[in-house]
């Protein structure tokens, strides 16, 4: 009773999918009361999970269950119809909606379960535009290989920068990118430009001009900070996406121009 939209990773595409783990989620979930309550109730108790909430992991879950705190950035009833309440919920990453569930039944008084649990977006991957088939997938893989014809494949594999979307990005020289791609930690002077809203701390996604993905990286500056001063690491490279030697370093490049 869980589908929705599940991100799936291609070869080098997976050492970014930690990104997309930490991004949020929106799900559309139905859930059972355990005994009618009056729509009013249950629009106020399910009001009361908006913002940081504390929930333990339920017994089925991949993780330790220890209590955390989480985010409910929003939640809209769409229809109450006797005891099954059809609702919309944006979160952080990590939100057990089954364990929302049990919670708002236990505020109410009545308990209450997950029925059914649709998951609408992951990050910047929606239903609406991005959600194919395995059956499409097979489709579009039969095509290429008999026609070489690869309309279909490019329809339903994404390229992997679509993935980082909602990251805070930095656009770096042509100079620099091998460097990073050899694991160096990216300085102010390799910096072109930068997103706006950067903090120490935040994951970021390191592009090439062309804006492609060269790595992802923690950052150790504000936006300002690296825009006002003219050195120091701005970045710590965290996994290297590009595979090395894609773009020649600076000195390769000058001995091939000399020969």
């Amino acid at each position: 009773m869980v589908t929705g939209v599940l991100p799936t990773a291609l070869e080098s595409a997976t050492k970014a999918i930690q990104i997309l783990l930490l991004n949020g989620k929106e799900y559309v979930c139905m859930m059972r009361l355990h005994s009618e309550i009056p729509k009013d109730d249950v629009q106020r108790v399910l009001t009361e999970f908006v913002g940081d909430i504390y929930q333990r992991p339920p017994l089925r879950s991949s993780v330790r269950r220890v209590i955390r705190i989480r985010t409910i950035y929003y939640i809209k009833i769409l229809e109450i119809t006797d005891a099954l309440v059809l609702f919309r919920v944006g979160c952080q990453a990590g939100t057990y909606i089954r364990k929302l569930c049990h919670d708002v039944g236990q505020a109410l008084g009545t308990g209450a379960h997950m029925k059914e649990l649709r998951r609408t977006r992951t990050g910047p991957f929606t239903e609406n535009d991005m959600l194919v088939s395995l059956y499409d997938l097979k489709y579009a893989s039969t095509i290429y290989k008999e026609n070489k014809d690869e309309t279909y494949l490019r329809q339903v594999i994404q390229p992997i920068e679509r993935s980082l979307a909602v990251t805070p990005k930095l656009w770096i020289r042509d100079s620099a990118v091998n460097a990073i791609c050899h694991g160096a930690d990216l300085a102010i002077p390799g910096i072109l430009k930068l997103e706006s809203g950067i903090k120490p701390g935040d994951m970021t996604a390191i592009l090439t001009q062309k804006g492609e993905v060269v790595a992802l990286a923690e950052a150790l500056m504000t936006t300002e900070n690296i825009s006002n001063q003219n050195r120091g690491i701005a970045v710590k490279t965290k996994r290297v996406v590009m595979d090395q030697d894609t773009y020649p370093t600076l000195w390769k490049k000058h001995k091939t121009e000399h020969q």
